[in-house]
């Protein structure tokens, strides 16, 4: 009998919390028809207008996310959500879809995507679901049948070669054993040096390309997302070059005055404060 009634309980809380949901969404949706009549930044608002903010707001995103900031993480997914529902208003006022036909299409995706969950295939791990996942997307109607056709042509470039990477991954072209990977990117790294060598400006930047698609290939094979990596390495040196640029400030002196033996000290510090004094 206690068994039944905490059931029970379960289900009445998970039934409040989507009531919950689905009042503030209905709420969102209300205010974003309401500004797109009365407000007039609102209503002269396209998707291509809206476009270089979205993506804007995509790496603020990103952002807080790396600083594990969870207060900023939700503003800013507020902000993102604001503009799905932007652009789904005004699909709908074009006569093009609305954000119900938006929701109903990616529940249908994902659970067509997803048949060991609301089908009867079984899968063993994650890397059967991606593969799964990548044969399922290759059958979909109104595609070219082509394993890199999602990719989209604007990503930037370290994050286009993840992606393609992990895409013919999920077909099966990968390392059987990824130590093997670290060959390709010492042979990448020897034909860039030939080229360094030779002087070869055209040829160099293409080698270089080759090396960077290699590292990216590793990264990836050892579980590392190379753009993110990346991040944290650009937000510890901008700390470190603000501390420099801090302690030659309190000294009275300009950066362009110092030497760089001088400079290298002041940043051995900034990294000894952050590590500990550890390597």
């Amino acid at each position: 009998m206690c068994k039944l009634r905490k059931k029970r309980d379960f289900k009445i809380q998970v039934m409040k919390n989507l009531e919950k949901k689905k009042e503030a969404f209905g709420e969102l949706l209300c205010v974003i028809e309401e500004l797109r009549k009365g407000c007039p930044w609102d209503k002269k608002q396209t998707m291509e207008s809206l476009r270089p903010l979205s993506i804007e707001e995509i790496y603020e995103l990103g952002d807080a996310v790396l600083e594990q900031d969870m207060a900023e993480v939700k503003k800013e997914l507020g902000d993102l959500l604001m503009h799905m529902v932007f652009y789904a208003q005004i699909g709908e006022e074009k006569g093009e879809f609305d954000i119900a036909d938006v929701l109903e299409a990616i529940c249908e995706k994902l659970k067509y995507r997803h048949p060991h969950i609301y089908g009867e295939v079984k899968v063993k791990d994650a890397q059967e679901v991606l593969q799964n996942w990548e044969q399922l997307k290759l059958k979909e109607k109104g595609r070219k049948h082509q394993v890199l056709e999602g990719v989209p042509v604007s990503l930037p470039a370290l994050v286009k070669a993840y992606r393609i990477q992990d895409k013919v991954r999920g077909v099966g072209f990968d390392w059987k054993h990824k130590a093997d990977v670290w060959e390709k990117v010492k042979e990448e790294l020897g034909e860039f040096e030939q080229e360094v060598e030779r002087g070869d400006q055209p040829n160099m930047e293409q080698e270089f390309g080759d090396f960077l698609f290699s590292v990216v290939n590793a990264a990836r094979l050892y579980g590392i997302n190379p753009e993110n990596s990346l991040e944290r390495t650009n937000q510890k040196f901008i700390r470190r070059f603000s501390y420099v640029e801090e302690q030659a400030k309190q000294q009275g002196r300009k950066l362009q005055e110092m030497t760089l033996e001088e400079m290298d000290g002041l940043w051995n510090e900034a990294k000894a404060l952050e590590t500990g004094g550890k390597k």
